[in-house]
């Protein structure tokens, strides 16, 4: 039998803690490893297979689109890439997109623009101000623009431009904006840092604050976009239209693609000024295209309040039996179970063993981003699992 880990080690740079499993197929919220063992997905490839493993509304479309055109340069016009601006455009507050290949690569594009806005409109301001906690991606400006040393430390110097306040404080955002701020950029839940949700007030709070200074908002919507907590984007539950937004991870359900939307305001991008060798190939534009339809033309996002009401429900009946469970947050299928002790990793594991996959973001935190068209008897399942296990380590 193949070892597959020890080619993995021989042949990777070692930049992640793999799990002892090797995963072969996958079909909706279901995958099975090389020994054809089933396991049921609570980690949706990072919150990235929106529709599962394998739709067949996803694999009829990147069929028929490698068969008729895989990549043209940008300098054409594509018939896929028109066609998902245009559904993007429709759904959304935004005016105009730019694509790219990723959640890392779109934050640069919205950071980019933000800065450019500020040189035309600001005097040349160019700081964005970010949060403690948050997540924006893994290049030397997003770890910059990320707030957590752990990322941050072995790669000073970074670049400058970012400022890291406190998340959930509007005075934190009021005290670091000064005459070079051109933007302020938020995640609305941070999600891989704990699953971590503002006040009701505190969005609303930040946006009539960018308004009063003429400042961008720009909301990070790679996680909680796409129907992921129950509404198309997240800004539509706290009733809040940011300048610019990002999306990425569920978009395609598993191709990759990136995008930068903006409103007409923010739109200063000028010819040359910003491009994408890959960004909006037809591959990617076509399955995100299938993919986007379907969560509109279905009502993915009702489904995933209702269900993500019933998996709160199972968290929360989790939580009164043991008491060493002292949190359950999140909305729709963005949630999160923390543990009094760092036992996540000892969870996980017991999990997996059972045939479970879920995700640890802190070692006393566990998040729960499962495919968006799971339903409660697959819920069930889940936290039938994950009772045993609680059971066992407690």
């Amino acid at each position: 039998m193949t070892n597959w880990h020890e080619l993995e080690r021989r042949y990777f740079m070692q930049t992640i803690k793999r799990l002892p499993l090797t995963i072969v197929r996958g079909q909706g919220a279901r995958v099975w490893d090389d020994n054809d063992r089933e396991y049921l997905d609570f980690v949706g490839g990072w919150a990235v297979n929106s529709l599962g493993h394998c739709h067949p509304v996803l694999v009829q479309a990147l069929t028929e689109q490698a068969r008729t055109l895989i990549q043209s340069s940008n300098q054409f016009y594509t018939v896929p890439q028109i066609r998902l601006a245009e559904l993007l455009v429709q759904n959304s507050c935004f005016d105009k997109v730019f694509f790219c290949n990723s959640g890392a690569e779109a934050n640069e594009g919205a950071v980019k623009l933000a800065r450019r806005f500020g040189k035309l409109h600001l005097d040349g301001a160019y700081e964005v101000i970010t949060t403690l906690n948050s997540f924006h991606g893994r290049t030397l400006a997003m770890v910059a623009a990320t707030g957590q040393k752990k990322f941050q430390e072995p790669y000073t110097p970074l670049p400058g431009g970012f400022v890291n306040v406190a998340y959930d404080r509007i005075e934190a955002i009021q005290e670091a904006t000064t005459s070079q701020t051109c933007a302020v950029m938020l995640e609305p839940i941070q999600a891989e840092g704990g699953v971590n949700i503002p006040s009701d007030d505190y969005l609303r709070e930040v946006r009539d604050w960018c308004d009063q200074k003429g400042i961008l908002l720009i909301l990070d919507e790679i996680q909680t976009g796409m129907g992921r907590i129950g509404t198309l984007f997240s800004y539509q539950q706290w009733g809040v239209e940011p300048d610019i937004a990002t999306l990425a991870k569920g978009l395609a359900s598993g191709v990759p693609i990136g995008v930068v939307m903006a409103k007409s305001k923010a739109d200063v991008f000028q010819v040359g000024e910003h491009g994408s060798t890959f960004g909006g190939n037809p591959l990617a534009c076509a399955a995100a295209c299938a993919t986007l339809k379907f969560i509109i033309d279905n009502d993915i996002p009702g489904s995933v309040d209702r269900v993500g009401r019933y998996l709160s429900a199972r968290l929360e009946a989790l939580r009164s039996r043991f008491d060493f469970v002292v949190d359950v947050r999140g909305r729709g299928l963005l949630k999160a179970l923390e543990f009094d002790r760092d036992i996540a990793d000892s969870v996980l594991m017991a999990c997996l063993d059972r045939g479970l996959l879920v995700n640890k973001v802190k070692p006393n935190t566990l998040r729960f981003i499962p495919p968006l068209i799971i339903g409660e008897k697959e819920v069930d399942q889940a936290m039938g699992i994950l009772e045993e296990v609680l059971a066992e380590v407690g």
